[in-house]
């Protein structure tokens, strides 16, 4: 069973923008619908998301089922919670609010197996149930999931040098949002010094040939400085916005003809 991480690797490689989105409500018929719109991978929020493990398993089965990578991000930076989460089979697994480069190794050895590691061993759907010869399981372990740190706060920024030099993390992922808040300026990610913190870290990345992402939520503005900077891979929007925006669209366009009948009647 392929966790579809081959997918979004070879974009990379082909130097192609890979594009994903959100999720973050509990019922993997969700997950199946966002595949159907051509995502390259979904990102299951299991730190903000209303989900247990029972959810994200489910989630992790609807988005591999569909051909697309399954991402969790779990709720933190902690060998307990990544354990379980593990054995699911996600292509990525992404650590929230890392700060240091001691918490980067943290999150490097939770997700890899002795002697690199403490990852423990009872692999479930990650070794196809069984059905996988063990060497061959071993051998895609020390690549598989994709280890992604996510840059969220100013000190992450100015450690940056030292995060992204940690062996064995896959791609940094820069978090706008949390970032803003760091510096007093909660949401206002457009903010001038938001956007320098923004520059800066994608600007390390670069000049580190290091491989970075970015989380957002849609807008042309937003998408635009991203691909400026230089991302190879961007998650944008969520289920929520987009069940939202849809039925505010549908009511609004409606209420609109209708009112435009009713005059001319």
């Amino acid at each position: 069973m392929d966790s579809n991480l081959s997918r979004v690797r070879d974009k990379v490689l082909r130097k192609e923008l890979v594009i994903g989105t959100h999720v973050a409500t509990s019922d993997p018929v969700v997950s199946e619908i966002l595949c159907t719109a051509g995502f390259d991978f979904v990102w299951i929020d299991a730190e903000h998301g209303a989900m247990d493990r029972k959810d994200i398993n489910l989630h992790v089965m609807a988005i591999r089922g569909r051909g697309v990578a399954p991402f969790v991000r779990v709720p933190w930076n902690d060998p307990v919670l990544v354990k379980p989460i593990l054995d699911m089979g996600p292509a990525g697994v992404v650590f929230p609010f890392i700060k240091t480069a001691e918490e980067a190794r943290l999150a490097v050895a939770s997700c890899r197996y002795p002697p690199e590691g403490i990852r423990g061993f009872a692999p479930i759907r990650a070794n196809s149930y069984g059905a996988m010869d063990g060497d061959e399981y071993l051998e895609m372990s020390k690549t598989e999931p994709w280890i992604i740190v996510q840059i969220e706060h100013i000190d992450a920024v100015k450690n940056l040098d030292e995060i992204i030099a940690v062996e064995g993390i896959d791609t940094v992922v820069i978090g706008a949002n949390d970032l803003s808040g760091s510096v007093g300026l909660l949401a206002q990610i457009r903010h001038p010094k938001v956007m320098e913190l923004c520059d800066k870290a994608a600007e390390i990345c670069r000049k580190a040939d290091f491989l970075f992402g970015a989380s957002v939520l849609w807008s042309e503005e937003n998408v635009r400085d991203w691909i400026n900077r230089g991302v190879s891979w961007i998650g944008v929007d969520n289920d929520i916005s987009y069940l939202g925006n849809g039925a505010k669209t549908a009511y609004n366009l409606t209420k609109g003809l209708a009112e435009r009948l009713k005059s001319d009647s």
